[in-house]
């Protein structure tokens, strides 16, 4: 059940946010879309999970019971790809706890939030994601942090993980880790074991980050220029 975008672009008041995209994004698939920050990453990291409506083109999951052309349609598209961290968006605030962030990431999702809940969440993605981390993560202490405290690659991972508490979700859009640091490869990393969980990942990111992972970016040609495919693998094997 691909999603795919065709023609996609997003106008502003004053000119275009996104000029028109095409883009296909299978399950298990990890891709990296590079432009400069201000061109068009929130727009289209909204436009492509059905969370704005863009001005041409059209986003859909190739299945018989996902056309957006329908309420029931848009519905679905909503439910199955979720945001990452965008900017001005679903960010959470810098002085939250990981503990909050958790809790309120629950809730959205239609889960439980109580303290116990949070507990249990933040030990599970311990479990799984404590290689993120250079030394032995308390759980207790983790929960304490604020979330602008984490290093960049597990700030992504704990929200990319919060975005799959919703058990619809099939594709994530990752906007723009880059921006809190770090090494590119960390991040790509984390969007390479999300996408071997059979998920498709989206990730937003600057052109010098591609090129950091090795990808030939070409110039930016103006403000308007549209995001590139700089990296993109073949859907991976689904861990078990």
């Amino acid at each position: 059940m691909p999603l795919q975008l065709t023609g996609v672009s997003v106008d502003g008041r004053h000119g275009p946010l996104l000029e028109p995209l095409d883009l296909t994004l299978a399950p298990g698939e990890r891709v990296l879309l590079a432009a400069e920050p201000g061109h068009g990453h929130t727009a289209l990291a909204l436009a492509a999970t059905g969370r704005l409506a863009p001005d041409t083109g059209g986003v859909l999951m190739t299945s018989p019971n996902a056309d957006p052309a329908t309420p029931a349609g848009l519905a679905v598209l909503r439910a199955a790809a979720a945001v990452v961290d965008v900017p001005g968006v679903d960010e959470p605030e810098d002085v939250l706890t990981v503990a909050d962030v958790v809790a309120e990431g629950l809730a959205y999702a239609g889960r439980r939030g109580l303290p116990r809940d949070v507990r249990a969440w933040v030990d599970g993605f311990l479990d799984r994601w404590a290689w993120r981390w250079p030394h032995p993560v308390d759980a207790a202490a983790l929960r304490r942090r604020r979330v602008d405290a984490l290093p960049a690659a597990a700030r992504t991972a704990l929200l990319a993980e919060l975005a799959c508490a919703a058990p619809a979700v099939r594709y994530l859009v990752l906007t723009l880790p880059d921006r809190h640091g770090g090494d590119p490869a960390d991040w790509w990393e984390v969007a390479r074991s999300l996408a071997a969980r059979g998920l498709g990942v989206l990730v937003l990111a600057t052109p010098a980050s591609a090129r950091a992972l090795g990808a030939d970016v070409p110039a930016t040609r103006g403000l308007h220029t549209p995001p590139v495919v700089a990296l993109r693998d073949a859907p991976a094997e689904v861990d078990v």
